[in-house]
């Protein structure tokens, strides 16, 4: 906070003293100014909240994450839309649209998008597909918490 002094003229009015927040600004996708912080947004898609909380406390990089969570297909390409996030991790076999279809609407959405599958099921076909439909990597479950970050830390 600064404060600045405000003196009398004569025949103006009074003294006062103003207090002025200084605030900075942040830009999201900024990383060369100084004092400006990157903030990561990771949307994580999995059917199970409790694979969703175990990924959120297994992401270990020196940034501030904000986390989003979908549990299926349907909710993550709605989430994308509307947070734009710099990555999803996206399981492959869930509910109502899998990772795949979803994957497959978010890549015609935005073919930047950075999506990293997840999955533990028929590993080798889904592999191929993914990579096939856009995904940017993909991570067998259970994850290696240091591979993990690894391959996080490739597109961050």
């Amino acid at each position: 906070m600064t404060y600045y002094d405000f003196k009398r003229k004569l025949g103006l009015g009074q003294n006062f003293t103003c207090e002025i927040f200084q605030t900075m600004c942040y830009n999201e996708f900024s990383t060369s100014n100084k004092g400006v912080r990157k903030i990561i947004k990771i949307l994580i898609c999995d059917d199970s909240i409790t694979i969703r909380k175990k990924l959120q406390g297994a992401i270990s990089i020196d940034k501030e994450i904000e986390y989003y969570e979908a549990k299926n297909g349907v909710e993550a390409i709605k989430m994308y839309k509307d947070v734009s996030p710099n990555i999803v991790f996206m399981d492959i076999i869930m509910p109502e649209q899998d990772g795949i279809e979803a994957l497959k609407q978010i890549m015609t959405y935005d073919p930047k998008a950075v999506v990293i599958m997840l999955s533990s099921v028929g590993t080798k076909m889904n592999l191929k597909v993914a990579l096939e439909s856009g995904a940017s990597d993909f991570i067998q479950k259970p994850w290696d918490i240091k591979n993990l970050n690894t391959v996080l830390s490739k597109y961050i």
